[in-house]
């Protein structure tokens, strides 16, 4: 587990229960780019009303899920995949996750139906914060850090318990979290 102020590309940042914001409310973001300059990440457990054959009229017949990334870039599409054995030229930002890539292959793999959603996923926008917001945030305890990364459970079909699987993951420190009502005042 690192320091509450401790982050890097790859680390998950998990939005503590009482965060209101909706657009990362009870969220897990994999950062993807974190410098002096700012921090890049994608959300990983908001999913759209959108499959890929929304957004991609050439992949009209692909049912794969779409994912919120973030507020920012809206009209961006970013995906994160673990089979760099299929899809060249992706950035390692954990072990075994890979932002980005050849999108002609990716585009050639879906066509061919040599992509499944246990490989791949796919956002529109991001989550981005200037240089030094996120380290204010991480001091105001807005969020916990994690190097923890499970491809297993980032890739897995459970989107709506994959904050608490996350939380939970974390240990015995943060397992009370985990059954935090999302509303306290019906508690």
């Amino acid at each position: 587990m690192l320091s509450s102020i401790q982050a890097a590309t790859g680390h998950l940042l998990i939005s503590e229960p009482f965060m209101m914001d909706p657009n990362f409310k009870r969220s897990v973001i994999i950062l993807t780019e974190y410098s002096e300059l700012g921090s890049v990440g994608l959300v990983l457990n908001h999913q759209s009303d959108y499959l890929l054959g929304d957004v991609l009229p050439d992949l009209s017949y692909s049912e794969m899920p779409v994912y919120i990334g973030g507020p920012v870039g809206n009209d961006t599409l970013h995906f994160i995949h673990q089979c760099p054995e299929k899809i060249p030229h992706g950035l390692e930002i954990a072990e075994g996750v890979f932002w980005g890539g050849d999108f002609e292959t990716v585009k050639e793999l879906l066509n061919t139906y040599q992509l499944t959603q246990d490989e791949i996923k796919f956002f529109t926008g991001y989550s981005g914060w200037t240089a030094g917001q996120l380290e204010i945030e991480l001091r105001d305890n807005a969020w916990i850090v994690t190097d923890k990364v499970k491809t297993d459970i980032l890739f897995g079909h459970d989107d709506n318990n994959l904050w608490r699987e996350v939380v939970i993951g974390l240990g015995q420190r943060y397992a009370h979290i985990a059954n935090f009502p999302e509303n306290p005042s019906l508690n």
